[in-house]
């Protein structure tokens, strides 16, 4: 597999294309560090975006949810998609309205999800979104059994279509306006986990693992 993604007329970023990523590192870097993908398809006629979790393994992105699920239902069918991811780094203030902006790391996959079968795969699927979420979690849970796997539909897309943009740094203000009494600048934005909440039917002396304790994003 190469490194970089094939850049072709759907992914090539044409609004500031100096942003535009097209190496699988820069790629897969904020698909790993993000939680929530945007899956977008048309369902008769109707485009539906929709927020979900996911997980990624090798050059697939895996998708979840229940077997009557209508979105899973639909892109089995081998229906195009895109899914989108973007982390939110700062507010960027400039001195005019019009300059005003965000850093942020963004990610757009397109292509066709492919329905998972085999019991085995789709195991290592889920343990892959459920690792996504919290590395190492998989091995302190019960797994599916075969009433909660055959309930769970399963989905993979292939990261062959893909392109990241990024931005970063201050604002871009005009010449013109650097002597403006206005204070410009960025407000960093991060996600910071709070501290774990007991589940209230928890039995006593049960403590989170070392891995829910330490967790970091």
């Amino acid at each position: 597999m190469s490194e970089v993604f094939l850049k072709t007329p759907r992914t090539q970023v044409r609004r500031l294309p100096q942003r535009g990523a097209y190496d699988r590192q820069t790629a897969y870097a904020i698909l790993d560090e993000g939680l929530v993908c945007s899956l977008g398809f048309v369902h008769e006629g109707q485009p539906y975006v929709i927020p979900t979790g996911y997980g990624r393994q090798g050059d697939f992105l895996y998708v979840h949810g229940s077997a009557a699920s209508r979105m899973l239902r639909t892109i089995e069918q081998g229906v195009p998609v895109c899914v989108s991811v973007t982390l939110l780094d700062g507010l960027v203030l400039a001195r005019s309205a019009f300059h005003h902006s965000m850093n942020y790391r963004s990610v757009v996959v397109l292509g066709t999800a492919e329905k998972i079968t085999g019991d085995d795969e789709k195991l290592r699927a889920l343990r892959a979104i459920v690792d996504h979420l919290l590395p190492g979690r998989w091995e302190e849970v019960r797994p599916p059994n075969d009433n909660e796997l055959l309930a769970t539909s399963v989905l993979r897309v292939p990261l062959e279509e893909a392109s990241a943009k990024v931005r970063t740094g201050p604002p871009l203000d005009d010449d013109e306006d650097m002597g403006l009494s206005c204070w410009a600048g960025v407000i960093p934005m991060t996600l910071t986990p709070g501290a774990p909440l007991d589940d209230p039917t928890l039995a006593p002396g049960i403590l989170p693992s070392a891995a829910v304790e330490s967790y970091r994003r």
